[in-house]
């Protein structure tokens, strides 16, 4: 990556962090952080001078952390914002994260490999759907039960195969996800999370933009800031075949590949799903026979 290159990067991502505080200040009440509201507001949240006197910090300086301007916030001083923004832990991470605190390292770029122990450890959950995800949350590798719930992830090409992207454009997964709505929100806040370390990465501008320009949802959201981190929970699904499905699903880290991810989902006894994958399943072996 060239001096120029790094530049780039390192310039989007302080518009995303000064992007983040703004969005933070303006979600606050004077009331919610303890200031008087002695005046009508033409804007919504907190003024940043308002901020700055929470966190102890220079107006003017404040002022050219929302610009995106080449200042660096100390630990201390981001700590002092993340607690004068009342930031909870995904948040306040979001917030180091974006501000290259403890770690300066830039992203390695490239290829990823999926380990042949993992692509084992795929294979061998028969009654598990699964799939490994990369750091753009494209599904590098996938198991048979994968292929029953989701669908055949080899016929997939580019973005198509990325899970974001899935989510948003594409008609038939959006019928499969029951609360489309709260996944599509909640997935987009997680992949926020997961992508500020590579704020200004072309792979991920150019997936953003896609996006926004395909997806309304995706273009209102976006500029929300939300973020999460990573989630457990139950999935409910409408296959059209096998009908109403009941999942509960885990995303796991992989020690030795820090932006990958394991998504296990296992199928619940509600509306019979352990039975139904089965006939899927089943059904998928008959097909490929």
């Amino acid at each position: 990556m060239t001096i120029g290159q790094n530049q780039t990067i390192l310039d989007a991502r302080r518009r995303e962090f000064g992007a983040f505080l703004r969005s933070r200040r303006e979600k606050l009440t004077p009331a919610g952080v303890g200031l008087p509201d002695g005046f009508r507001r033409r804007t919504p949240g907190l003024r940043r001078e308002e901020v700055a006197l929470l966190a102890g910090v220079g107006t003017t300086w404040y002022t050219w952390l929302e610009q995106g301007r080449d200042v660096r916030a100390s630990v201390e001083v981001l700590s002092a914002l993340a607690d004068a923004l009342l930031l909870d832990p995904a948040e306040r991470r979001h917030l180091f994260t974006l501000s290259d605190r403890p770690s300066t390292e830039i992203p390695i770029d490239g290829p990823e490999d999926v380990p042949a122990a993992l692509r084992r450890m795929l294979a061998s959950l028969t009654g598990q759907p699964a799939y490994v995800l990369g750091r753009r949350w494209d599904v590098l590798a996938w198991n048979s039960a994968a292929v029953a719930l989701f669908g055949d992830y080899g016929l997939l090409e580019g973005d198509a195969r990325n899970t974001v992207h899935r989510v948003f454009t594409d008609p038939a997964h959006r019928q499969l996800l029951v609360d489309w709505e709260i996944v599509a929100a909640n997935s987009l806040a997680m992949f926020r999370a997961d992508s500020a370390r590579y704020a200004g990465n072309p792979d991920f501008e150019r997936l953003i933009a896609t996006l926004t320009q395909a997806s309304p949802e995706f273009r209102a959201w976006w500029p929300r800031q939300d973020v999460l981190r990573p989630l457990a929970g139950h999935k409910r699904l409408r296959h059209p075949l096998g009908g109403l499905m009941n999942f509960e699903y885990t995303a796991l880290a992989v020690i030795d590949r820090p932006d990958m991810k394991l998504v296990v989902y296992t199928p619940l006894d509600e509306d019979g799903t352990s039975d139904k994958l089965r006939e899927l399943l089943e059904r998928e072996t008959s097909a490929g026979a």
